[in-house]
């Protein structure tokens, strides 16, 4: 695993963003972890945040023109990802959309730069994969090109079939889902971590009923 996954995982528990425990997910699952990106939500977690993003985007060598956050939890991620690409020497135009056309001043749905060219979406997770074809539509309507996907976590678990949210995502629209760290980030980190090794037996058990490859 990556040094920069590992480092993500241990700040999301410091953070209280991923724990440990008993939650009840949207399918009704049981599930022995939780990841709530909402909780990094101060300036240096937001800040450390977007560092993060950015090393997953440029180990994935994935080419894309400019980046695009949908509303409302994308909106402060792309903007941290512009700035931690930018102070890594790589410079990128961003936009993010409103909920609601602005029908005054600049009016339009879309706040920032132009959407054009390779268009790479910035979101947390994937659960029913709504915000993603939302964002593709979007960025089709303005004639430009959906590239990927980068999220923090990606559960690897079905959803509503035999295929996980990122998987039907990648099948639905043929684009890649890049993500700061997996489930088998996590049970590696399991593995070796001295204060979270008793987590380990619940997330193996959650994978093996609920799991994808």
């Amino acid at each position: 695993m990556s040094d920069f996954r590992q480092a993500f995982i241990k700040f999301a528990i410091d953070r209280k963003v991923l724990c440990f425990g008993e939650f009840k997910t949207k399918a009704g699952r049981l599930s022995p972890y939780f990841f709530n990106a909402g909780l990094f939500n101060d300036g240096d977690a937001l800040r450390q945040l977007g560092q993060f993003y950015a090393k997953a985007i440029l180990a994935a060598e994935l080419p894309f023109d400019m980046l695009f956050g949908p509303a409302y939890k994308g909106i402060p991620l792309v903007s941290s990802i512009a700035i931690a690409l930018a102070e890594m020497g790589h410079n990128y135009p961003f936009c993010f959309n409103r909920k609601e056309i602005k029908d005054h001043g600049e009016g339009g749905i879309q706040v920032g730069a132009p959407l054009t060219g390779r268009v790479l979406i910035a979101d947390d997770v994937i659960s029913a994969g709504t915000s993603v074809r939302e964002s593709v539509d979007l960025i089709t309507h303005a004639n430009a090109t959906p590239r990927g996907v980068v999220i923090a976590l990606d559960r690897m678990e079905r959803g509503t079939g035999e295929l996980s949210a990122v998987q039907e995502v990648q099948q639905t629209h043929g684009i890649p889902v890049v993500s700061i760290i997996n489930l088998n980030d996590l049970t590696h980190y399991l593995q070796t971590s001295k204060n979270n090794a008793h987590h380990l037996k619940a997330v193996e058990q959650y994978r093996q009923r609920y799991g994808v490859s």
